[in-house]
């Protein structure tokens, strides 16, 4: 359906109807689409601009800006306006880039700005997977040299069955959450957190995404035809790359190939440390560069300089993946499926709760946990749905990691890449609220880096709950896979380190239990990878994850029995939600004289649980003493020690709740016929007021007030027997009342 300069198309994608149109807002950018699914909108926009920049890299920036009146929402704080982007915005900027920058030329120098603008949210139908689609759109229809579309797509996996883009109900029961994007021939970026699902189950669900993906693409290729007949679409920039001069590229190329080869053969020989094989590599790059200029004038030094530094670097590429590829020769010298070397230790630092510093090959990662109240968990304020987080995970990569200075900033996206993917990782083998009541906060600490810092993060935070006490289901670990493509070939390499991850195709990172994958994460360089490669990097993914982890478990089997003294001590229980009241007390009188007097912390959810937290035990107890007597039911048939509070003509009434901090107690009526199985004449002739009583509780009258029998919370006398009652007629009167008129 189109209007006057305007196109508007439909498919249907799990089921629902997604729109996409183009030709009615911002016709200034190089590619706009405005896409909407259910209630979900997303404007996209793509540009690039006119010259290049005098620069050695792609310049591509995807910005995702979240708008709070997009869910009804004013910006909470003093500044009233959108801030930096939030943790959710900063992931979902993640994950449109990652499919996207593999299918730009590299030696493109023109700054490419793709910014998806979310301007209406429906929690059904997830805003970062309508934006991904919308950006493959938007550069798709722009003049843009992009060798896409891409399509995305969410896997969800409910009762064994894979569903595109679950809503909110199905998200909730599935176990497994999927983002899968692709060409119309690969797959491009996977992204996953599970329940423990095996790995052939997660091979289909990925493919299964890719399926939705190649749907996606299709449509967009449709829509750029239509566009393009209307006017609506550009046609593409024709991107001319400089020639080379063959002789120099041959001499280049002759003279590399034979330093490059002994070069990579001299570091695996000797197992070079990571500083020591870069020092060794950069002079051998720099006596090559010296070599290759020579006898040229500064004219010419400064015209072909930077073309033999990009031969030199395209060809030290070539013969590390000829290497790997045709001999099985790894850099650092390990065969193709080896692991580093592994040590792992606890308890490292004396006042944290749980530590644990993992340590593969030259990777370094300190992870510790904290565990606190369960007021502590993060609140949730962004675009998604209102709630909190129980569970944070945190990764700082400082530059002394690698041996480098540079400024200390606040977390990038990296940081928060790497931190969610862990968090991801070890969700779901975390006990319960009710199970272990609360707050869990990880910071895993990159103190050295030569590859996949993530995983390692993974493992450290393994070992910091376990330390730390956490009763977590099954401990995790985790291992990055690369691999090396050539033609139709490929070689899949287990554990890579930093110099595999720079100049090969693939970072595959799977985490998970000895039961089944809790995270995938997968970035490529090429245009995408197949099934096979999938299969075969999955499959060689559990060898050197369970390698891992039998490491892991030699120094800490299980989690510590005991959380560290200095945790605060949490005590859950749960009251009637009629009773938080009591507690509280007017103005929050009660709750604040509990604080004062136990040196204990509360929180009161509103469903009636109560978490009781204190560093001193004793003052735990003591308040949970508190909570107990506020908040006692009394029932029929329990035997109590109650105080006489007042006696009457018809009888006594009993104290069997003391009231604290001001609030009455609970109090009943021991009626005269209750006190003795002998006849009473005056009830003061068996208690009066203070004296300590004990009585049964018969229970509660129509008006809800309590009954009591001292009676029937003591033996009868011998040879008593109970009188039968006679049944009386209309006009009996009652003979404790002779001589009344009735």
């Amino acid at each position: 359906m189109s209007e006057q300069g305007i196109l508007k198309k439909e498919m249907l994608l799990g089921g629902r109807p997604l729109i996409m149109e183009t030709g009615r807002v911002a016709k200034q950018a190089g590619g706009a689409v405005w896409v909407r699914y259910g209630d979900t909108v997303v404007l996209v926009t793509a540009t690039m601009s006119n010259k290049p920049r005098d620069i050695d890299f792609f310049p591509l920036t995807v910005d995702y800006e979240e708008r709070h009146y997009a869910v009804g929402k004013i910006p909470g704080g003093f500044i009233k306006r959108e801030g930096r982007p939030s943790e959710k915005a900063t992931l979902s900027a993640r994950l449109i880039d990652r499919p996207i920058r593999p299918l730009f030329n590299k030696k493109l120098r023109n700054e490419v700005q793709v910014i998806a603008t979310v301007l209406s949210v429906d929690q059904d139908h997830a805003p970062e997977i309508v934006a991904m689609i919308g950006a493959s759109a938007a550069l798709h229809i722009s003049n843009i040299p992009f060798q896409g579309p891409i399509g995305g797509a969410i896997v969800g996996r409910v009762d064994d069955q894979f569903i595109v883009n679950p809503n909110i109900e199905q998200h909730e029961m599935s176990n497994m959450h999927l983002v899968v994007a692709g060409t119309k021939d690969a797959v491009m970026m996977v992204e996953a957190g599970a329940d423990e699902v095996p790995e052939d189950v997660m091979l289909d669900a990925i493919m299964s995404g890719h399926e939705a993906a190649q749907q996606i693409v299709q449509f967009i290729e449709d829509f750029r035809e239509e566009a393009l007949a209307m006017g609506l679409a550009k046609e593409k920039y024709e991107f001319e790359e400089q020639e080379i001069d063959a002789d120099l590229e041959n001499n280049v190329t002759k003279l590399a190939d034979e330093r490059y080869v002994s070069a990579i053969r001299k570091c695996a020989d000797e197992k070079m440390s990571k500083k020591a094989r870069e020092a060794f590599m950069d002079e051998v790059t720099d006596g090559l560069i010296e070599e290759l200029t020579e006898g040229y004038d500064e004219d010419e030094l400064a015209e072909k300089l930077p073309k033999i530094k990009e031969l030199i670097q395209a060809q030290e590429k070539k013969v590390m993946r000829r290497m790997i590829t045709e001999e099985g020769v790894r850099i650092d010298g390990r065969v193709i499926n080896e692991v580093r070397p592994i040590t792992v230790e606890t308890n490292i630092l004396p006042r944290a709760h749980g530590t644990g510093l993992f340590t593969r090959g030259q990777t370094q990662i300190m992870s510790v946990a904290t565990l606190g109240r369960m007021s502590e968990e993060q609140i949730l304020d962004g675009l998604e749905a209102e709630g909190k987080k129980r569970y944070m995970h945190h990764y700082n990569f400082p530059p002394y990691s690698t041996g480098e200075t540079k400024f200390m900033r606040s977390p990038g996206r990296r940081e928060i890449g790497h931190g969610a993917l862990a968090e991801r990782a070890l969700a779901p083998v975390l006990p319960s609220e009710k199970e272990f009541p609360y707050a869990i906060r990880v910071v895993s600490e990159a103190l050295e880096s030569n590859g996949s810092t993530s995983m390692g993060s993974v493992c450290g935070s393994t070992l910091a709950l376990m330390d730390a006490g956490v009763r977590i289901k099954a401990p995790v670990s985790g291992v990055a896979m690369g691999l090396i493509k050539e033609e139709d070939s490929f070689t899949v390499l287990t554990d890579i380190q930093g110099y595999e991850d720079a100049l090969g195709d693939m970072d595959f990172k799977v985490a998970g239990t000895k039961k089944g994958v809790t995270a995938l994460q997968m970035d490529i360089k090429i245009a995408g990878i197949s099934k096979e490669v999938f299969e075969k990097a999955l499959a060689q993914a559990n060898e050197g994850r369970m390698h891992i982890l039998g490491k892991m478990l030699e120094v800490i089997s299980e989690p510590n029995e005991e959380i560290s003294v200095h945790a605060p001590a949490i005590i859950s229980l749960q009251i009637d939600p009629e009773k938080i009241r009591d507690i509280i007390g007017p103005g929050g009188k009660i709750i604040k004289r509990i604080v004062e007097e136990t040196g204990a912390d509360m929180d009161i959810e509103d469903d009636g649980q109560v978490y009781i937290s204190a560093v001193n035990r004793d003052s735990g107890k003591k308040a949970l003493e508190y909570v107990e007597r506020l908040t006692k039911d009394v029932e029929a048939g329990e035997i109590i020690t109650g105080k006489v509070v007042k006696v009457t003509d018809f009888g006594a009434f009993v104290e069997v709740v003391p009231g604290i901090m001001g609030m009455p107690g609970k109090e009943g009526l021991v009626h005269i016929s209750q006190l003795e199985y002998n006849r009473v004449e005056k009830v003061e002739d068996v208690l009066k007021e203070g004296d300590s009583v004990v009585v049964k509780v018969l229970g509660y009258d129509d008006m809800g007030r309590l009954k009591l029998s001292r009676k029937a919370a003591m033996e009868p006398p011998e040879g008593y027997v109970e009188e039968k009652q006679k049944p009386r007629s209309n006009n009996q009167r009652n003979p404790r009342f002779k001589g009344r008129k009735s």
